[in-house]
Parts: C-alpha cells; structure tokens; sequence
C-alpha cells in the first residue's frame, strides 16, 4: 500500500493557499497509485491558539466539504488536521479527519492531550475516545502532537490497529524527542508508526524542520519509494505487523487487565 507523507511548509492562517497546495500534493500523490495521504496538524491554517477566525462548526464546516470533494477528485483518502467547534459545546476542537474517494468527509479523532505547557487546555476541549480508521487494508490509530508523549493512548490501540498516525506542528528544538518517541511508540506496540511534521517557520516564529517519518513495527526506518522536498511515498505492507507480532510476540504479553487495577491504585491513593 503506498502512503504518502507530506511535511508541508504551512501558510500562516491561509487557508485557501495551504488547501491549494494541498491539491496539488494530493494530485502528486495519485499519480503515483496512492492509497492515502496525509497532512500535518491544523493543516490549513498552522499550530494557532487564536480560534475566532479560523474555528468551523464541526456541521457544515468548509474544510471538511473540501477535502471531501478533492479525495473524490483525485480517487484517495486524505488525512488532514482542522480545528472543529464541538456541536453540543461549541467549544474548539483540535481533530484529525479523513476524507475518502466517495467524497465523504469526517471527524476521526479530537486530539486528547492538549498541551498545557502552551495554554491550549485553556482554549480546547479534549477529546474522550480513541480515533481507529480502516484505509485499504490498514486499521489506522489517530493521534495529535502532543499525544506522542502518551505511551499509553497507543497501548490502547495496539490490539486492534497495525499502524499509528501522529501529526503535528513539533518545533524544531524538541525535535529529538520527537524522532526516539515515534521510534519507542512503534517498538512498544509492534505496529507502523506514521509521524507528519510541517517545515517552515510559522507565525509564531517557531521554525521547524523536516521530519516527518514512516517507522517499521521493529523501530525500524522506512526508506521512501519516493523521496521529495516536501512529500515522501513510503510501501507500507498491513501484514508486516501481523508476522512481527506472531515471530517476536510482545504483545501477546501486555496485561492490560493488571494495568487497569495498578492505575485504579494510584486514583485511590
């Protein structure tokens, strides 16, 4: 299955310029017989805690009817970061979506973690739930930025995905933990970790590099079939996953059961 990665160097704000550039990936990726490609976090706008101008009503939001007609245009899924205004709260939402090649467009996952280090619990609502996808022959797992340093919202999808997609706006000077955290998550659960990271320099003036990564389910790093400036193609085979875990089985020996309990522990204390 070939997938396609894209560390776009995100227009501040701009959403008709980044959803331009968008198409014109997503067209790159057709040509070359993509099943799925996938964008950084808040994709037509960059990282931004500023939600008045940018925020959609998750009903009849632009951004996801957008996305929707150019995965139908151009026969793919399409991965791709937007903040969301909750229907019952109307508070923001910073949500992965997935738009398909019938044109349909949704909300997957609404990131869990916020990141307090930067004030974004003070402007959105977490998520509740895990966000798991079937794209072709993959069981996708979602997660946002911030969650990467969650080992514990990756255990949770382990047994029903064989790969994970992190995306993100993940500055450059933290940009090792990055790196060995996609490594940790996909040796720890024995399945595809699929890490997109923008470029650039953003509004905030925080730069970025390129970094985005395809990571085997023994830790591994893919090397691209096609390798790009901004948009890499990598061969991700669903089944890899299955032999791993059946030759080398670490996961058959997650108590998750006992996990549950030691965590209930510490609520008590």
């Amino acid at each position: 299955m070939h997938v396609a990665l894209v560390s776009l160097n995100q227009r501040w704000q701009d959403k008709d310029a980044n959803f331009s550039r968008c198409a014109d990936f997503a067209r790159a990726a057709s040509s070359h017989n993509c099943e799925l490609v996938i964008f950084p976090e808040m994709t037509l706008t960059g990282y931004l805690l500023t939600m008045d101008d940018v925020a959609e009503s998750e009903l009849g939001s632009v951004t996801l009817a957008r996305f929707g007609e150019l995965a139908r245009d151009v026969g793919l899924a399409i991965v791709f970061g937007a903040c969301l205004l909750d229907p019952v709260t109307h508070r923001p939402r910073n949500q992965l979506c997935l738009a398909r090649a019938d044109g349909t467009s949704q909300t997957i996952y609404a990131k869990i973690h916020p990141f307090s280090f930067a004030g974004e619990d003070e402007v959105f609502e977490p998520g509740g739930r895990l966000g798991t996808v079937n794209v072709g022959a993959l069981r996708l797992g979602a997660s946002i930025c911030y969650d990467l340093r969650f080992p514990e919202l990756y255990a949770a999808m382990a047994p029903v995905c064989s790969a994970a997609i992190a995306i993100a706006n993940w500055p450059a000077r933290r940009i090792a933990h990055w790196r060995s955290l996609l490594v940790a998550r996909a040796i720890e659960n024995q399945f595809f970790m699929l890490g997109v990271n923008r470029t650039g320099i953003d509004g905030n003036q925080l730069s970025y590099e390129k970094s985005t990564m395809a990571v085997s389910p023994d830790g591994a790093l893919l090397e691209p079939l096609v390798a790009g400036e901004e948009m890499d193609i990598y061969d991700i085979d669903p089944e890899e996953a299955v032999r791993y875990r059946a030759e080398f089985p670490t996961m058959r020996d997650k108590r998750y059961t006992l996990y549950r309990d030691l965590l209930g522990h510490i609520d008590a204390e």
